[in-house]
């Protein structure tokens, strides 16, 4: 490489941000390379946060991250955009036109050159083709797509407080998100009954559908158990073994042919990486446009390209499977291209990436949190839960907000957090 290469990150999120942040405090500072960082919002949100916003039990103006302001204060540059391909053959990215929120075109279709590429794209619910999906339901996979929800939520709540009516809701897929958003839709009329409707939270009627034999089918059985019961007990009915064949303008059909009638329907069901990515010039990926990646997180047949998070796919030697996509993945991922990059940038090699499992942990907002502990660190493998899950499942929100400002301004962040919490209202009310 030589002497200032063009490092180009496409995607802030749990992986993208916490790198071109680490290389931009060292490599970008120094003026060894140009860091940039691509993203077609303007602004992070860590993602597991998203059904939070979604729900509108926190402030999203608080906890979002504005990129041109980081880059500014962390040696890398940002632009706007979205990754539409690639060629290698001159080693640039093409982005799409950029156009306004009503529509208007800001910026035409573009290039940007690169001598190191790294895609750090994430993932996003995946339909399947399943139809009527991408037209009736909502997803929750971004910040724009989160705030979308929302919007229509508070609608149908108001709608259900003037009329006396129920207030479905369907949420098809019982992930991490799927899960969590359930749980804190149910916290959100709980504090809502306070501002003047004591009879709101009553009048929820929330089916969450799954078509594996049980929730949380990515985590240990005792997770599983543990939240489905505890779901069940805020008075959700849970569907598992359930296939939803289409999406209608007022329901769900199911596999055997039912209808199931709903005001609000989220898809939350399966992963997969954008589309454009299964279309790379001469880049290998799987049928759901992952990337596939050697143990260095090097595309298979391109050194100058990597990938990382749920982007990605790996199998690591002595595994069956692949990686999960979980930010945990994506967050060791991003801490080793951080640590190794420089060295190989310099003439040096590539270790091969190790993962270390520190476990699962998934929040029901207030109400209880559940996980195991992994193979590394104290108790390992042990189940918890409670206050002990719920405060282990808080301080991987700080541990990334540490990543990406610093011990100091971290603390001060959480410290104005907390401050807020106690002159705001709990809920988003306009």
């Amino acid at each position: 490489m030589n002497q200032r290469s063009r490092i180009v990150i496409v995607g802030g999120g749990i992986g993208g941000l916490p790198l071109a942040t680490r290389l931009g405090n060292t490599l970008g500072r120094s003026g060894l390379a140009h860091i940039t960082l691509i993203d077609k919002s303007a602004t992070h949100i860590w993602k597991p946060m998203l059904h939070t916003i979604a729900a509108g039990t926190r402030d999203v103006q608080q906890q979002q991250v504005i990129y041109l302001a980081h880059a500014r204060d962390h040696g890398f540059d940002y632009q706007p955009g979205e990754m539409e391909g690639l060629d290698r053959d001159a080693r640039v990215i093409r982005l799409a036109e950029l156009r306004s929120p009503s529509g208007e075109v800001v910026i035409g279709p573009r290039t940007v050159e690169y001598d190191v590429l790294i895609l750090a794209l994430g993932s996003q619910a995946n339909d399947f083709g399943t139809p009527g999906v991408l037209e009736h339901c909502h997803f929750i996979d971004s910040q724009a797509q989160a705030e979308v929800f929302n919007e229509a939520l508070r609608t149908r709540i108001f709608q259900s407080v003037v009329t006396n009516s129920p207030l479905r809701v369907s949420i098809v897929g019982a992930g991490a998100t799927g899960v969590e958003l359930a749980a804190e839709l149910s916290h959100l009329l709980e504090v809502a009954a306070s501002y003047g409707d004591p009879g709101i939270h009553s009048r929820l009627n929330l089916t969450l559908y799954e078509s594996a034999p049980r929730v949380l089918a990515a985590f240990p059985p005792a997770v599983s158990e543990s939240s489905e019961a505890q779901l069940r007990h805020i008075g959700f009915t849970v569907r598992t073994g359930t296939r939803v064949t289409a999406a209608e303008p007022d329901g769900l059909r199911l596999g055997d042919g039912s209808m199931q009638q709903a005001d609000l329907t989220v898809w939350a069901a399966g992963v997969k990486a954008p589309d454009f990515l299964g279309k790379l010039d001469g880049i290998a990926a799987n049928r759901s446009n992952q990337i596939s990646v050697r143990p260095t997180l090097q595309a298979l047949d391109d050194d100058t390209i990597f990938a990382l998070g749920d982007c990605s796919t790996l199998t690591l030697t002595g595994n069956e499977r692949p990686l999960a996509p979980t930010a945990q993945v994506a967050t060791q991922q991003a801490q080793f291209l951080a640590k190794h990059l420089p060295g190989w940038l310099a003439g040096g090699s590539l270790p091969d990436f190790a993962f270390h499992d520190f476990g699962a942990l998934v929040s029901l907002s207030d109400y209880n949190a559940f996980g195991t502990l992994g193979q590394f660190g104290f108790f390992r493998g042990g189940f918890i839960k409670g206050r002990f899950a719920q405060l282990s499942h808080a301080m991987l929100y700080r541990q990334h907000q540490q990543a990406l400002h610093g011990f100091g301004k971290a603390t001060l962040l959480w410290t104005a957090e907390r401050i807020n919490g106690l002159v705001r209202p709990k809920i988003r009310l306009n």
